[in-house]
């Protein structure tokens, strides 16, 4: 079997620094000012590890270095370089080897990134051949990603090994990052690619807010608003429901970034990972708290959009300090399926696994497994 692999090295570099994604040579430029480090290349690793001992005999075709020619080699892994990549790697790199792909006939393409990753090799092949996308990005609207690294290595290698014959057509979602930067959020379909028909491993499109949960929200807030204790430090992540959270303390936060209250007072807006960590080492660890929400349709409340909550910073909190706030509606949308925490370190992700409450409504909480 012949398949392709590449990795978008600057995937996620945006996350930890509160830039919200890295489109753009100014966005990439100013990530690296503060202080960014590349994390595709070790979310791409989790991936192959799991399916390396599947590979056997067939051929991976890759650019070379690390857009993803030297993680194969690693492993063993059979692998044909597709052309030098440079070590400033544009989105038209990723077009380029995702056509050379096809032109090779390659079975299955496997790349590392996020959206504007998904929509750059869609461009390209569209769906003409099955994909599975391991998240590496800071949003990832999109269906074609695994729920975690480590569920695309598993897909992955049960497509090598047969496995996984059936495919369905998923959405490639991207939104104008300059838009979002600025709280608002405006998503746009770019198409479609096949992937693995498996939902226990595939994550599903992120939904917007479902109409009539105005009320909802707002009783919501209420009462968390009215749990907030005095002299604690609360790390308030990203999304609408936090939002409105924040609307009703009178604070000034941010609808997509991590802001900090403090008796009612905003301590820091639209933090980066760093401001996190400084603010928390202010105040003594049981005063440390952090309240966030579930991505709507997908489930994660770690590790979409909020890379800022890293694990160093996850870690600083006591996990009993730790409120997760969602809608009815919200967790309607789910149907059923598990919350997903994927920070990036596999050993904190296994904390949070089993049953965690989720406060839905005025003094009612819901027992949800963590997956």
């Amino acid at each position: 079997m012949k398949v392709g692999f590449l990795i978008n090295p600057v995937a996620g570099m945006g996350g930890k620094v509160a830039l919200k994604g890295t489109d753009g040579e100014d966005i990439l430029r100013r990530a690296l000012e503060l202080g960014a480090e590349p994390a595709a290349g070790a979310r791409a690793e989790e991936a192959v590890k799991e399916f390396a001992e599947s590979a056997g005999d067939c051929l991976f075709y890759s650019p070379s270095g690390v857009m993803g020619a030297d993680l194969l080699k690693k492993y063993g892994i059979r692998t044909e370089p597709l052309f030098e990549a440079s070590a400033h790697t544009t989105p038209a790199d990723t077009k380029r080897a995702a056509k050379m792909m096809l032109e090779r006939g390659v079975a299955l393409i496997v790349f590392a990134g996020g959206d504007g990753t998904a929509r750059d090799v869609c461009a390209a092949v569209g769906e003409s051949v099955p994909v599975v996308g391991i998240p590496a990005g800071v949003k990832i609207h999109s269906a074609v990603y695994a729920k975690r690294p480590g569920a695309a290595g598993i897909l992955v290698g049960r497509f090598l090994l047969g496995l996984a014959k059936r495919v369905a057509s998923a959405e490639v979602v991207d939104i104008d990052e300059e838009a979002f930067r600025d709280n608002v959020v405006r998503a746009r379909l770019y198409g479609y690619m096949k992937v693995p028909d498996d939902r226990e491993f595939m994550q599903d499109r992120k939904t917007g807010s479902s109409g009539g949960t105005a009320e909802e929200a707002a009783e919501l807030a209420a009462y968390v608003a009215g749990c907030m204790k005095a002299g604690t430090l609360y790390l308030v992540g990203s999304g609408s429901t936090t939002m409105r959270l924040l609307e009703r303390l009178e604070v000034d936060g941010t609808l997509l970034g991590v802001d900090a209250v403090m008796d009612g007072r905003l301590a820091g807006r639209d933090l980066t990972e760093a401001e996190i960590k400084k603010l928390l080492a202010g105040v003594e660890r049981e005063r440390r708290a952090l309240i966030v929400t579930v991505i709507g349709g997908q489930g994660h409340i770690f590790g979409r959009g909020n890379q800022q909550l890293s694990p160093d910073v996850i870690r600083m909190i006591p996990k009993e300090n730790i409120t997760v706030i969602a809608t009815p509606a919200k967790m309607a949308q789910l149907f059923g399926k598990s919350l997903i925490v994927d920070t990036g370190d596999r050993a904190l992700d296994r904390e949070f696994a089993g049953y965690i409450p989720v406060i839905t409504e005025y003094a009612k909480k819901v027992m949800t497994m963590v997956s």
